[in-house]
């Protein structure tokens, strides 16, 4: 008798997320229109762009190989430039900065044929302790800290897709609009006013 019941309690919670639209962490709905991409990068095989293509196979995402025989229909993410700095978020005693905030700022392009370029930005934030006592643990682990803070900054990109998604649907209906008004005023023909 309890097997039935437990049986049909997790059918049900199973029907109850798949319904709510429940997605596992790191997938994004990316639109069908930026379902097949052209990654393009000054540096392709760099850490930035291989995290990049990284998380848009895991989003579903096909990335078309760019060569001279690309179709010119097919939108593209031009990826821009990284930078990484640090700020002193707090100090020891004797005036020396204890932790640093580490910033990433990752910038980007959207290039939808015939609707236009949309700039994308993401930036990362994270902290980092500084221990004068072990240099070499010590870079290590900011290595690693920024390799992390990179996966991050391409999964923002990733769900900034969504982003151009609204953006294109926002200037659709504004082009749709006619750029000429015929104006009954604005003619100079005969009985007009001006005359």
């Amino acid at each position: 008798m309890r097997h039935p019941i437990i049986t049909f309690v997790v059918a049900l919670m199973v029907m109850i997320t798949a319904g709510c639209g429940f997605r596992l962490h790191g997938t994004t709905a990316v639109p069908k229109e930026l379902k097949t991409l052209i990654v393009d990068s000054s540096d392709p095989y760099g850490p930035l762009t291989r995290a990049v293509r990284t998380q848009l196979r895991l989003n579903g995402v096909t990335i078309v190989k760019e060569s001279a025989n690309v179709r010119k229909d097919l939108p593209s993410l031009r990826l821009g430039t990284e930078t990484v700095g640090r700020d002193t978020a707090s100090i020891f005693q004797d005036g020396k900065a204890a932790e640093y905030q580490l910033v990433m700022r990752v910038t980007a392009q959207v290039l939808v044929p015939n609707k236009g370029i949309y700039p994308i930005s993401v930036t990362v934030f994270r902290s980092f302790f500084d221990n004068p006592l072990a240099a070499l643990a010590k870079d290590s682990e900011q290595s690693i800290i920024i390799d992390e803070m990179r996966t991050q900054a391409a999964d923002k990109l990733v769900r900034k897709l969504l982003v151009v998604h609204a953006a294109e649907k926002e200037i659709a209906p504004a082009q749709s609009i006619p750029t000429t008004i015929n104006d009954p005023r604005a003619t100079t023909g005969p009985g007009s006013l001006g005359k």
